[in-house]
């Protein structure tokens, strides 16, 4: 019997986004508030996107 693991990185791409929007928002954040946290709130759904693309696409 061989023991495949099979890991769904799919989900990793949520928290990467959150983590790229945060970067970015960073930048913002000097001159304008609302910009970081539009910065945040994009990263999420960009991670959300690419995570419905990915799992999409294994099925």
């Amino acid at each position: 019997m061989e023991n495949k693991k099979t890991e769904d990185k799919s989900t990793w791409a949520i928290g990467g986004g959150t983590l790229l929007g945060l970067g970015i928002g960073f930048f913002f954040l000097g001159g304008n508030s609302h910009a970081f946290v539009g910065s945040l709130l994009g990263g999420i759904g960009a991670g959300l996107i690419t995570t419905s693309i990915i799992s999409r696409k294994k099925a």
